[in-house]
């Protein structure tokens, strides 16, 4: 394989792993192993400037500033409790005002055509931001190359993350009691910004 190759491969690992990395920090509080993984990761970029760096530094910051009982809290004060979350994260109250609207009907026929369907025993709706990472990242890394192409992922990310994704950072970076997840929401809004230059590159 040459230098080129493997570099591109490597890459598409890094993408797939971010998601998978996103996906683990909407669904759930994350647990003790991910926190103890994301407090010793490395923070320095592997070429100087890289314009992930800095987004990435404040959110491994921000997780050893504060310890495992405290970004749970967090979570659950944003995103649980009973009735209205502080925070929503699923795609159709961004782009519809409402859950379950009309955006939620054409993301399951777009993940039919995938092949995909939800885990019945997962309770929240395909719309969730967890989700739509976890698709983005089966699109990366999976091996059923109809699927699993460069095509698919702009397509399925144009459609289903771009319109909504900068509106929950917003709403997570501005809210008061974010401090993790404020952190959550910078990095993610600058692995977006850095996947929509990418994806028009193909155009």
């Amino acid at each position: 394989m040459t230098s080129a190759g493997s570099s591109a491969l490597d890459e598409e690992t890094a993408r797939a792993e971010l998601y998978g990395l996103l996906s683990q920090l909407y669904y759930a509080a994350p647990g003790a192993e991910l926190l103890s993984a994301l407090r010793v990761a490395v923070t320095e970029a592997p070429a100087a400037g890289g314009f992930l760096q800095e987004p990435w530094q404040q959110l491994v910051g921000a997780a050893r500033a504060l310890d495992d009982t405290a970004i749970a809290l967090e979570f659950d004060r944003l995103f649980g409790g009973v009735g209205k979350p502080e925070v929503y994260v699923y795609a159709s109250h961004y782009l519809s005002g409402f859950l379950n609207e009309k955006p939620l009907a054409r993301l399951r026929g777009d993940l039919q055509q995938l092949g995909l369907a939800r885990d019945e025993t997962m309770p929240e709706t395909e719309d969730h931001v967890a989700y739509l990472c976890e698709v983005m990242r089966y699109l990366i890394a999976g091996d059923d190359v109809a699927v699993c192409n460069l095509t698919a992922q702009r397509d399925f990310f144009a459609t289903h993350l771009q319109p909504w994704v900068g509106a929950l950072c917003d709403a997570l970076a501005g809210h008061p009691q974010a401090r993790f997840y404020a952190a959550v929401a910078q990095f993610t809004r600058a692995f977006v910004s850095v996947e929509m230059q990418g994806f028009d590159m193909l155009d």
